[in-house]
């Protein structure tokens, strides 16, 4: 399991939320293989290598955003491997029904030992921007990831945000 396929599913999820102020939000995302993933070796030592990976994801429960069902989502990611340790960061794109979209930074850790995954990723995530009903969004919460036998993650997201006020239309 590579951990931006791991960060990328949370960050779905993050997209999903509904247009109050100061709302909480959790719920669960799916994500698969990562694709395109590239992996360099750095040369240093065993078992550190660099990644630059997409992964696309899925709500696995229906989250809305300003009346909007989130539709589809990608994370792009760049993570550090060694044989302890693997982190990363990068931003996913939720899209919505609507064709509005948010757009949530993200950090994670995955423990490792001797270059194998032990345990759950977690890490932390925050709102960037977003466009239409989604722009001026502001928040960021946790995630925890968990490995599913197929090689897919599960990312459990809990947070909140804030949508700005309605702004004055002009004439």
């Amino acid at each position: 399991m590579k951990r931006g396929m791991v960060l990328l599913g949370w960050l779905a999820l993050l997209g999903t939320v509904s247009a109050n102020a100061q709302t909480k939000i959790s719920g669960t995302v799916k994500c698969n293989k990562p694709e395109p993933a590239y992996k360099l070796e750095v040369g240093d030592r065993s078992g550190h290598a660099m990644y630059l990976e997409k992964t696309n994801c899925t709500a696995m429960q229906a989250f809305e955003v300003g009346g909007s069902k989130y539709k589809e989502g990608y994370s792009i990611s760049i993570s550090e491997e060694t044989a302890a340790r693997d982190v990363g960061n990068g931003t996913h794109v939720s899209v919505f029904e609507s064709g509005d979209k948010a757009f949530v930074s993200f950090r994670y850790s995955l423990p490792q030992k001797d270059g194998k995954t032990v345990g759950d990723s977690v890490g932390t995530w925050s709102y960037t921007g977003g466009t239409g009903k989604l722009k001026g969004i502001k928040g960021k919460g946790t995630y925890k990831v968990t490995g599913n036998d197929d090689g897919t993650v599960t990312i459990a997201v809990e947070g909140e945000y804030d949508l700005p006020a309605a702004r004055a239309t002009k004439k």
